[in-house]
C-alpha cells in the first residue's frame, strides 16, 4: 500500500467517526495500460465527497455520479467494470479497448478501519481479507514473502484479498549524512527502513527508522533477507561493509549495494572472494558503485541514484549502474 491509499484510510475513518456513509473501491484487474495499479482504493462519501484515484478521473466522476444518483447504496460488496470496449475506454479516460475492473465494498464496523490503521501506525503487515456475502473483514499476518515480487491481490468467488503495510524492506549500513537521505526517501516509497552502524560516534535522529548498534552480519542474519529485501552499505569501512555483504549476497535479498569506486568495489570483490568464500555468481549481485550513473555528487543525488536501481530492479528493468570507464563521476562514489 503506498502514501497515496494510507491516506484514503485515514478519510475514511474520519468519515467513520463523523457517522457519513462511504463506499471504499478497490481495483482488482487490469487489462491494458492503467493508471493507478491493482490494489489502489478509492473512497466515496455519501454526499459524493471523493479521496483516491483509480484513474485519471473519469471513472472517479461516474462513481460520484452513482452515489449521488443513489444507485451505490450497497448491502454487499459489489464487483463493476469499466472500459470494456473502445467508446468506453475513450470515455473512462482508459487506453482503447482496455478495462478496469473495481470491487465497490460498504464500509461500517465490520470493516475494521480503525483497527488497519492501528496496525499500519505500527509499522506492521497486514493481510485484509473481505468477505463478498457478508461484507466483514478479518485481519491477519501474511504469510511470509516468496522470492521475486510483491504481495499480490487474491479475487475469488467467496473473497478478496489485499496486502497493506510495507511490503519492502530496507537495510542501510552506515548511519552518516548520505544514509539518513536514503532513509528519508525510502520511507517516503513506503520501505521498512532499518539502520545499523555499531560506531558511537555516528548519531541517528531518524525515529520512523530504527538504529541498532550490533554488528553489521549479526543483522543480516537477524533480518533474514527475502526477495523484498535491499541492502545498501554505506559506510566506506570494509571491516563493516564486508561483514554486511557477505551474509547479504547469500541471501535471496532482490538488491545488495556498495558505495565505493571501481577500484574499491575491485578489490572488495576480492577479499570477499578469497576470505568469506563467495562464488563469482554470487559477487556479480554486489551493485558497486552503487546506484544509477546519473552524475550524482551529493549525499541526497547518490541516495536518489541508489534508490532509482532499486526501483529498476524491482520492476525487471535492466538498466546500467555506473558509468563506463572514463565516462565522468560513478553513481555512489563521493569523488
Amino acid at each position: 500500500m503506498d502514501n497515496m491509499d494510507l491516506q484514503v484510510l485515514r478519510q475514511v475513518q474520519q468519515w467513520l467517526d463523523a457517522d457519513q456513509r462511504v463506499v471504499l473501491g478497490t481495483i482488482t484487474r487490469t487489462w491494458g495500460s492503467a493508471p493507478r495499479p491493482v490494489g489502489s482504493i478509492v473512497a466515496v462519501r455519501g454526499d459524493g465527497l471523493i479521496t483516491g484515484s483509480v484513474s485519471g478521473g473519469c471513472i472517479e466522476d461516474d462513481l460520484v455520479a452513482k452515489v449521488r444518483e443513489g444507485a451505490l447504496t450497497l448491502r454487499a460488496p459489489e464487483l463493476i467494470r469499466y472500459g470494456v470496449g473502445a467508446e468506453a475506454a475513450q470515455r473512462f479516460g482508459l487506453p482503447c479497448g482496455g478495462t478496469l475492473e473495481l470491487m465497490l465494498e460498504p464500509v461500517g464496523p465490520d470493516s475494521s478501519v480503525a483497527e488497519l490503521l492501528a496496525r499500519l501506525s505500527r509499522g506492521e503487515r497486514v493481510l485484509r481479507t473481505l468477505d463478498l456475502a457478508t461484507g466483514a473483514v478479518t485481519l491477519s499476518e501474511p504469510p511470509s514473502h516468496s522470492l521475486g515480487g510483491a504481495d499480490r491481490l487474491v479475487l475469488s468467488e467467496t473473497r478478496l484479498e489485499t496486502h497493506h503495510g510495507p511490503q519492502w524492506r530496507l537495510l542501510i549500513i552506515g548511519a552518516g549524512q548520505m544514509s539518513q537521505y536514503l532513509a528519508q526517501m525510502a520511507l517516503a516509497l513506503d520501505y521498512q527502513v532499518q539502520v545499523c552502524d555499531p560506531r558511537d560516534d555516528y548519531p541517528w535522529t531518524l525515529l520512523a527508522a530504527p538504529l541498532t548498534r550490533d554488528m553489521p552480519d549479526d543483522v543480516v542474519q537477524r533480518l533474514r533477507p527475502d526477495g523484498h529485501t535491499a541492502i545498501v552499505a554505506l559506510t566506506h569501512d570494509p571491516k563493516l561493509d564486508d561483514l554486511a555483504l557477505m551474509e547479504a549476497l547469500a541471501s535471496p535479498a532482490f538488491y545488495v549495494g556498495a558505495i565505493g569506486s571501481r577500484v574499491n568495489q575491485a578489490k572488495r570483490r576480492a577479499r570477499l572472494k578469497e576470505h568469506f568464500d563467495l562464488t563469482d555468481a554470487q559477487l556479480d549481485r554486489l551493485h558497486g558503485p552503487v546506484g544509477l550513473h546519473i552524475g550524482a555528487r551529493t549525499p541526497p543525488e547518490i541516495a536518489l541514484a541508489i534508490l532509482a536501481h532499486m526501483t529498476a530492479e524491482r520492476y525487471g528493468v535492466t538498466l546500467t549502474s555506473s558509468a563506463a570507464p572514463g565516462g565522468g563521476n560513478e553513481a555512489g562514489c563521493v569523488v
